[in-house]
């Protein structure tokens, strides 16, 4: 295996082993010695690669909250099946919300880095919901922010972090799809 192969399969385990990490542990409790086990990398290879453990955590943001946000397209003409799609995608990767979670609570006031906001930029996804609330007054009782605040916290309710849901015994005779049709429905009876 050429070099930069070698180098890049290296730095997608690590990724990898740091996603793992820091979804269990968050930032401050994530130990570099575990993701480096994880990964049967050399230690120093992630400070070379990425040059801190914050760093790290960002890179891993980055490739999985970020992007995985951009896998399911805003539709602010259509909240409530935008809604479903993200309860879909969270509960297949319920390591996104647990990410998203790590960073709110370690990084609490960097609101412009904010998972529910982050991509595509905020301006876009505020400025397209802005212009859909004008245009056909729906969910116009609230700000964009708002608006799109709560589509998100009702999208993840039954998310894996969520500390504010019901416990599990209490929904357990509710099926996946129960929950995503209640999901459907409370956005689409907010607008």
């Amino acid at each position: 295996m050429p070099p930069t192969s070698r180098a890049e399969a290296t730095k997608a385990r690590i990724l990898q082993a740091a996603t793992d990490e820091f979804a269990a542990h968050g930032i401050a409790g994530a130990r570099v010695d575990r993701i480096a086990a994880a990964a049967s990398a050399n230690k120093n290879l992630i400070y070379v690669y990425f040059c801190s453990k914050d760093k790290l955590f960002d890179a891993v943001f980055e490739a999985h909250v970020a992007r995985g946000l951009n896998m399911v397209p805003f539709a602010p003409e259509d909240l409530p099946g935008y809604a479903g799609r993200l309860f879909d995608f969270c509960q297949e990767h319920p390591e996104v919300v647990r990410l998203a979670t790590w960073h709110r609570l370690e990084r609490g006031g960097n609101e412009e880095r904010d998972p529910a906001v982050a991509s595509p930029a905020p301006s876009t996804k505020l400025d397209s919901l802005a212009y859909v609330q004008s245009e056909k007054g729906i969910g116009s009782s609230f700000t964009p922010a708002a608006l799109l605040t709560l589509v998100l916290a009702i999208s993840t309710a039954w998310g894996p972090s969520n500390a504010m849901s019901m416990p599990a015994s209490a929904t357990r005779d509710q099926s996946q799809d129960e929950r995503r049709r209640a999901i459907v429905e409370a956005v689409r009876r907010l607008l």
